[in-house]
């Protein structure tokens, strides 16, 4: 069984990394469909545990009839995946309905859900009988989930398809009872699993071809596609416009005028521009439009190499020119990061994505606006742009843009925003233009070729109404700064995004809602029930366990989200070393597991000994979370070896306290498989979805770890 049961850690890690990236591919790369799906597997996989506990007791095949059915279905559920928007009659590049999308994660998710608890309830319970602890079966799935993520990590550093990942997963769990049940398996089991092991062995020789025929269906102008660590990039071709796309979202086109826009609109307010840095978005032409103005040097920084590995080839000859002129400069780099190090310079441009997301939101903070202005020379310039609606700011455009602008007037004194469909905003420590003829001037005086902006349409945009109006909406709005720790402008894209389903969803307004007197004194009465709750609870001895696992799983979750994003916000997003710090948390997981049962096996006879072994876990979950808590706050570093550590020591306390909670004063291993298994996913469910979603966006990173100590604080009533 301890083959079973590593390879069920595996696939389920291996597979979840595989459906997550395909919906996360297919959604546009929204994180709230994507923190949905993964809600969506630790909850079926609970339901998967559950389920198994009504079955009739497993049987030596039960295991390898399970194996095989994951290895087909998870490929299946890849090709759904694909051609969802066929499937509901979607248009390429557009918005599948709301439900629609969330329907389309349930149906592909649920299976493959399913079958792993499902696999490792029937797996465990075999272990179990063998004469081994819950708390041993859980260790080796752990080591399982660790070898899982190292090879998902492996096969994203490689660039590999997403589809060629699917066949390996496939394989792995046609060949496991092959290795693990041998002759023992029955004969259709056996010749079953044979056949299927050389099919797709088959398709992996042909996994290019039907990458390329499964991205038809979204793209039929196809000309190359490519998964990335940082997402897929497609790019087609209508006629001589060259459109790239990210994680399916429109990334820019050849053809258009958006890098003209962008870039004039911000270089036009700096005098002379010698010394430039590009932060992103050059592919799309902005390269191409600073060189008109003669700068002596342009450094150029992608966060993603091969955007232009694959992308290169296909530009027009105009912007690869100007890519490969002596005056660029090309670095793959975190921008972030290398902001650390750099130079300084004239100007700043940056071209990163819309704060849609929590990685992109990094470069719309108060800390990222501080490093700006420490590479910016005397009289230099940040510019950026912002996607907006071009007469209407409802309440979450307001206060996305506000928290933003808030952010920039605490490191600049001079900020000026530019409306329109695309919002232009600059800042800088020197005055900066309120009227049009500085930049109307310096347009004539260079005698700019250009498509769109020229003098007139420079004096449209300063004295139109919108002008005006934007500048008194944002000098009104007293709203939160977004910040590194307290990413606020997250959550209002996460709204705006709604709002194209739901359009009254433009009426929430977090900082009114907040200032609700029954709201204001919801934490007050959150805190009051909690320990009541867990003070019952330890008058039902079943309920208290459960709670008690499901306490640790919510709070290893939440420790482990926000040890990753402050790892991310500090050092930027290198996949090699987040795959690390990921394997640091699975190896905790095992070895907190193991640990505990052999020191509760040692302890068996001596009750006040195994009661000690819980008090010291969750005292130790105290002290992580007021650790992690004053790192956030006084924004330490915190490095690969320092944030694995956290992460190892993460790991093992959840683990710990889940051996602790199925050894105490438990004489059956086999009943408690379910009941806790289940807890323990159901924390972790809600634990990633309320912390990504609601927690740190509206409390913070350090206040939602100081919440983090006081539910571990609490727990000591539940043992």
């Amino acid at each position: 069984m301890t083959v079973y049961l590593l390879s069920i850690g595996l696939i389920s890690i291996l597979g979840q990394v595989i459906l997550l990236r395909e919906l996360n591919v297919s959604f546009y790369g929204v994180e709230l469909i994507y923190l949905f799906a993964l809600g969506i597997w630790l909850f079926w996989t609970a339901v998967g545990v559950v389920a198994g506990r009504r079955m009739a007791l497993p049987s030596r095949q039960s295991p390898a009839v399970l194996f095989i059915l994951f290895g087909m279905i998870l490929f299946l559920d890849v090709a759904f995946i694909r051609s969802s928007r066929l499937i509901f009659g979607g248009v390429p590049g557009a918005y599948l309905d709301f439900f629609q999308q969330l329907l389309v994660a349930t149906l592909s998710i649920l299976p493959v859900g399913l079958l792993s608890g499902l696999l490792f309830q029937q797996t465990a319970g075999l272990y179990v009988d063998s004469g081994r602890t819950l708390a041993a079966a859980y260790a080796v799935e752990s080591a399982g989930g660790l070898i899982g993520g190292l090879f998902s990590t492996l096969l994203i550093i490689l660039d590999t398809q997403n589809l060629f990942a699917a066949l390996i997963c496939s394989i792995v769990s046609f060949a496991t009872p092959l290795l693990a049940a041998g002759k023992s398996l029955g004969t259709f089991l056996r010749r079953t699993a044979i056949v299927l092991l050389a099919m797709f062995a088959g398709l992996i020789f042909n996994a290019s071809p039907l990458h390329d025929i499964s991205t038809r269906w979204n793209h039929p102008n196809l000309l190359d596609s490519s998964d990335s660590p940082y997402g897929r990039i497609t790019v087609t071709r209508m006629f001589d416009q060259i459109s790239v796309f990210e994680n399916d979202a429109l990334s820019f086109e050849t053809e258009g005028t958006d890098a003209e826009y962008f870039c004039h609109l911000v270089m036009l307010q700096h005098p002379h521009p010698r010394k430039v840095l590009i932060l992103g978005g050059g592919m799309e032409g902005i390269i191409g439009e600073a060189l008109k103005y003669g700068p002596d040097h342009i450094d150029y920084v992608e966060i993603n190499p091969v955007m232009t590995k694959l992308v290169m080839k296909h530009l027009p000859e105009a912007i690869r020119q100007s890519l490969q002129s002596p005056e660029v400069r090309i670095i793959y780099a975190d921008p972030r990061r290398y902001l650390t190090n750099s130079g300084t310079y004239d100007l700043i441009l940056v071209g990163m994505p819309e704060p849609s997301s929590g990685q992109a939101n990094r470069f719309y903070t108060q800390e990222f606006f501080k490093q700006c202005a420490a590479k910016l020379k005397s009289g230099g310039l940040l510019g950026f742009k912002l996607q907006t609606a071009e007469n209407l700011w409802t309440g979450p455009l307001i206060g996305r843009n506000a928290s933003i602008y808030h952010a920039l007037r605490s490191v600049f004194p001079a900020v000026l925003f530019l409306p329109g469909t695309t919002n232009i905003v600059t800042a800088s420590f020197a005055p900066l233009p309120d009227t049009p003829d500085i930049m109307t001037g310096r347009l004539q005086h260079l005698q700019l070729e250009t498509r769109l902006i020229s003098a007139p349409y420079i004096r449209y945009l300063f004295t139109n109404d919108r002008f005006a109006a934007v500048k008194n909406l944002l000098h009104e709005k007293n709203d939160l700064l977004n910040s590194d720790i307290r990413p606020v402008c997250y959550q209002y894209a996460l709204i705006i995004w709604l709002s194209k389903f739901f359009p009254r969803a433009t009426l929430f307004d977090f900082s009114s809602i907040m200032e609700k007197t029954l709201l204001r004194y919801l934490p007050v009465c959150f805190l009051m029930v909690l320990p009541v709750l867990f003070l019952v609870s330890r008058f039902l001895p079943g309920l208290r366990r459960k709670i008690l696992v499901a306490a640790a799983g919510f709070a290893g979750i939440a420790l482990e989200t926000i040890l990753l994003l402050y790892f991310q916000l500090k050092y930027g997003v290198i996949y090699r070393d987040i795959g690390l710090l990921l394997m640091s948390f699975m190896a905790g997981l095992a070895l907190g597991a193991l640990a505990v049962d052999k020191l509760m096996a040692r302890f068996a006879d001596h009750r006040l000994g195994t009661r000690r072994c819980g008090i010291i876990l969750v005292a130790g979950s105290c002290c992580l979370c007021a650790i992690t808590a004053l790192l956030i706050r006084n924004s330490l570093p915190a490095g690969l070896w320092l944030t694995g550590l956290l992460l190892t020591a993460t790991g093992f306390i959840v683990s710990g306290i889940f051996a602790y909670a199925s050894l105490y004063e438990i004489d059956d291993q086999r009943a408690i498989i379910s009941p806790l298994y289940a807890a323990d996913l159901i924390g972790g469910c809600l634990g990633s979805v309320l912390v990504s979603l609601i927690f740190i966006p509206l409390a913070g990173m350090d206040t939602t770890m100081w919440g983090m100590l006081l539910l571990s604080v609490y727990a000591f009533l539940l043992l």
